[in-house]
């Protein structure tokens, strides 16, 4: 058993920008599933949308947010993040980050649903240097990490059966490289673990992200709110050879048109800011000419620009195009939507502490009311370098007040058994991800949600059997994962009876007067669960 005073689940920007911070105050370790640069930020193109220019305001950059969120986000979120967001970014640059520049300073681009120019970026690979940065400061501030270590629970006060708050203590994990599963003992325990776009078919998203926090956090008692607002990216690479390559907003920003395979530019007909719209808008329009064309792809067509401008700016998508015989200079580049980015999440306060006690969560895994019901562009990293600085702040102070953790029962495997058919996993994984496609997409319908239902609850119960019959393996507890937060995504999906941001039903095509967040408890309906305002 190792003991610690804040244990971080995820190494992706926020994770590391919190694990940095608290460093500073106490022991913290780093657990990351995969190698520690494996994260949803070291795959972000485009990049951080911030207020870093003399035309530029705040309050723009606020209301641009709130537009995007459908009328669902959470003021005091949006003003903090967007407030606090120009001094996080220079905390990055001095750690190291280098930015693109022009003549006038930082080259900042414009991406859908910006009234400005204001994503700062590192040429088209803005997530890469951001992780780069962070897991070499890390190194510098001595954070212990552990690499191929995935969490498969979290230890409480409640599962222990002691009295009072529930509050969490610690996580079991499995050690990958060895088979051992050990506990991990904190004051804090951190959820920093991402999103959960592998719960498609098609996704933008690398493999690591299966909804671990999300599912983690709901089996420990913690709300969770707003899953049904999954975004799907309108722009992902169709291409037979191609996994999860994404096509960055910043293409439309600097003049992309969106086309059909007969040539026609059709989003002015869905948008008037057609191809720069918001991304739930543009995604929704590519589904709807799609399904009148009956095309596999639509095109995003670049050809009118210069050569040399896309070399520059776009260097890592040219790069990666012209490997699959695609030259955006002179053709156009195939494109489908993708599942993208969870706006849902784990339901937390402005300093990311959840509802249960000493359980804080940051980045995509967090709903904090920042994204509402449709994420602006490029504010996702934003949100982790605010979040994960203010969630340190208030773990800090949690860390003083908060004694040691209890002892905890070594991990128990019973009677389970090494896996011999490994098809259970991979059979069941492929299902969730195809009905979620097909049922729980861009386009929703009662009757697509209710076979979701059904299936899904098939699927959860041998997934159970099998989890309780055999020893664990990280594939499985991604599937075990995958398959409780493909429920949490059905069940909310289910629950909202109107059109919204990224949720949009031809069953309830309106958009309700009144915007309401759909919160969920473990075993029971919960809709004053979350603590919208102070700490819970």
């Amino acid at each position: 058993m190792r003991q610690f005073d804040f244990i971080v689940l995820g190494s992706g920007v926020a994770g590391l920008s919190f694990a940095l911070e608290a460093s500073k105050h106490g022991s913290v370790a780093v657990l990351s599933k995969r190698a520690l640069a494996e994260s949803n930020t070291n795959y972000a193109q485009g990049g951080i949308a911030s207020v870093f220019s003399d035309d530029d305001t705040f309050d723009e950059h606020v209301e641009d947010t709130l537009v995007a969120g459908a009328g669902l986000c959470r003021r005091e979120a949006v003003e903090t993040c967007v407030r606090e967001g120009p001094e996080r970014i220079r905390d990055l640059i001095a750690l190291g980050a280098e930015f693109t520049r022009d003549e006038a300073g930082y080259h900042l681009t414009r991406e859908g649903g910006h009234s400005k120019r204001r994503i700062i970026h590192a040429r088209d690979l803005t997530g890469r240097e951001v992780e780069r940065t962070l897991v070499a400061a890390a190194e510098r501030a001595r954070i212990e990490t552990f690499e191929s270590h995935a969490a498969i629970d979290l230890i409480t006060t409640e599962k222990l059966g002691l009295p009072g708050e529930n509050r969490a203590v610690g996580v079991y994990v499995l050690d990958a490289a060895t088979g051992e599963v050990v506990r991990a003992m904190g004051k804090v325990i951190v959820l920093a673990t991402g999103g959960a776009g592998k719960a498609y078919l098609y996704t933008t998203n690398p493999d690591v992200a299966s909804g671990d926090g999300m599912a983690i956090a709901h089996r420990a008692g913690a709300a969770v709110a707003n899953m049904e607002f999954m975004q799907f990216h309108p722009t992902c690479l169709f291409h037979p050879a191609a996994k999860n390559f994404l096509i960055s907003e910043a293409l439309r920003g600097e003049g992309g048109i969106l086309r059909t395979r007969s040539g026609e530019a059709f989003m002015r007909r869905y948008h008037e800011k057609g191809e720069l719209a918001p991304r739930d808008i543009v995604a929704r329009a590519i589904d709807s000419e799609l399904k009148r064309t009956g095309d596999d792809c639509v095109y995003l067509d670049m050809s009118h620009l210069p050569k040399p401008f896309l070399v520059e700016h776009f260097p890592y998508i040219d790069a990666q195009c012209r490997s699959f015989g695609i030259d955006m200079s002179v053709q156009p580049i195939p494109v489908v939507p993708a599942a993208h980015y969870t706006c849902g999440g784990v339901a937390t306060d402005l300093d990311g502490h959840s509802t249960v006690r000493n359980l804080l969560a940051i980045g995509e895994v967090a709903c904090t009311g920042l994204h509402g019901a449709n994420r602006l562009a490029s504010n996702s990293i934003l949100e982790g370098l605010v979040f994960g600085h203010r969630a340190a702040q208030r773990a800090i102070a949690l860390a003083r007040e908060t004694p040691e953790p209890p002892a905890a029962p070594e991990w128990d495997a019973g009677r389970a058994v090494a896996p011999e058919e490994g098809v259970v996993v991979s059979q069941n994984w492929d299902e969730i991800r195809r009905f979620m496609w097909n049922y729980v997409g861009i386009v929703r319908t009662d009757k697509r949600l209710a076979r979701a239902w059904r299936r899904i609850e098939l699927l959860r119960e041998e997934v159970r059997e099998y989890y309780w019959g055999t020893l664990v393996t990280p594939e499985l507890l991604e599937l075990r994962n995958l398959a409780d937060v493909a429920e949490l995504i059905i069940q909310s999906a289910r629950l909202r009876h109107e059109s919204r941001g990224l949720h949009y039903t031809l069953d309830y095509p309106k958009t309700a007067e009144t915007a309401e967040d759909t919160v969920l408890v473990r075993g029971k309906s919960a809709p004053d669960a979350w603590p919208r305002r102070g700490s819970p």
